[in-house]
């Protein structure tokens, strides 16, 4: 990859800030357990593999660096963002190894070492992780034609390769000649600026189109695929993505148009039996109301802004992740592979 999405220092934690792409590539050293949560809740990282790689790494800055107790420092990561299910499954990694390591003696150095490492750990697995998906994936892909993406589940949201960017890489990589097509992804403008972004650094061929314009393009025939990338996927096969992934679902299904989800194993939420149980984050309206700073909405004039939405299995072709593919019904497949 020609960029990192994030990696520790001695001096702290250091992440691309993606609020500033695709005019500024500029990586800020975040230095304290509090600052790389602030990085998390304000969207310089954001895509639930890499919140999760990040958790685990201001975690193990604040046992090194900071007098807080352990619980105050996992309860302020944890409540950064709260759809992103990747985020607790790494908090709840690095509690597991605190709590060995505290079991058997280890003063606080040691301590730190020891989590310093597993953070490192979980970022090197993600990078892996999205490999194997990239290599699962790409069989679904056709030989040649157009994919079109929701938000950004590339290299940027992850530790390195992607999710569903990453299938797309490896059937690059595999020789496939495939054109992608980018949603806007409004409010945060994800997938014109960042999917749009990091496809072109690599060279593969990306068009970027409103968030509007994808079912136009589905009923003339334009598209062959859609692959998206997810934040929770319930026990059902339920899945939680970027808002308006839902209605991109819907037009895949009525043009007959194969709808896929890219994750990584650590995405899935086995414990909740459907999309329902999934809490959905609320965001700054102004984020609805100004694009670049500038007021587009009027004044006084009230928005919503929830960050996800819900997009029922039975929209979903199959599921991708590092363990396999999943097809319907999920609560079988996605099971089975928990247990390989």
């Amino acid at each position: 990859m020609s960029f990192k999405t994030i990696e520790w220092t001695d001096q702290g934690v250091r992440m691309i800030d993606q609020r500033k792409l695709p005019t500024v590539e500029e990586y800020p050293l975040f230095k304290t357990y509090q600052e790389v949560a602030e990085a998390i809740k304000s969207m310089v990282v954001r895509g639930a593999p890499a919140i999760g790689v990040a958790a685990s790494m201001g975690i193990a800055l604040g046992v090194r660096d900071s007098t807080d107790d352990f619980k105050q420092i996992t309860d302020t990561l944890a409540s950064t963002r709260p759809t992103a299910v990747n985020l607790f499954w790494a908090i709840d990694r690095m509690k597991r190894v605190f709590k060995e390591a505290v079991a058997n003696g280890a003063d606080k150095r040691s301590i730190a070492q020891r989590l310093i490492q597993e953070a490192i750990a979980i970022q090197a697995e993600d990078i892996e992780s999205n490999k194997r998906m990239g290599r699962y994936g790409q069989e679904l892909l056709p030989n040649s034609g157009t994919i079109l993406t929701h938000c950004n589940a590339g290299a940027l949201a992850t530790a390195g390769y992607g999710t569903a960017l990453g299938v797309i890489r490896a059937a690059v990589e595999h020789g496939k000649r495939l054109r992608v097509l980018a949603d806007e992804t409004r409010p945060f403008l994800q997938g014109a600026r960042l999917t749009a972004w990091e496809l072109w650094k690599d060279d593969i061929d990306v068009r970027v189109i409103s968030d509007n314009m994808a079912g136009s393009f589905m009923r003339q025939g334009l598209i062959d695929a859609v692959i998206v990338g997810a934040d929770r996927i319930a026990a059902n096969g339920d899945v939680a993505n970027k808002i308006g992934t839902y209605p991109v679902a819907v037009l895949a299904r009525q043009h007959e148009i194969p709808f896929y989800v890219a994750a990584p194993f650590s995405t899935l939420d086995l414990e909740i039996p459907d999309g329902s149980h999934i809490p959905i984050e609320q965001r700054d309206p102004t984020e609805v109301t100004h694009i670049g700073g500038v007021r587009v909405v009027p004044d006084g004039v009230s928005v919503f802004n929830p960050a996800f939405d819900v997009t029922p299995h039975e929209f979903v072709t199959a599921i991708i992740t590092d363990l396999g593919v999943a097809k319907p019904p999920y609560g079988q497949s996605l099971a089975r592979l928990k247990d390989l």
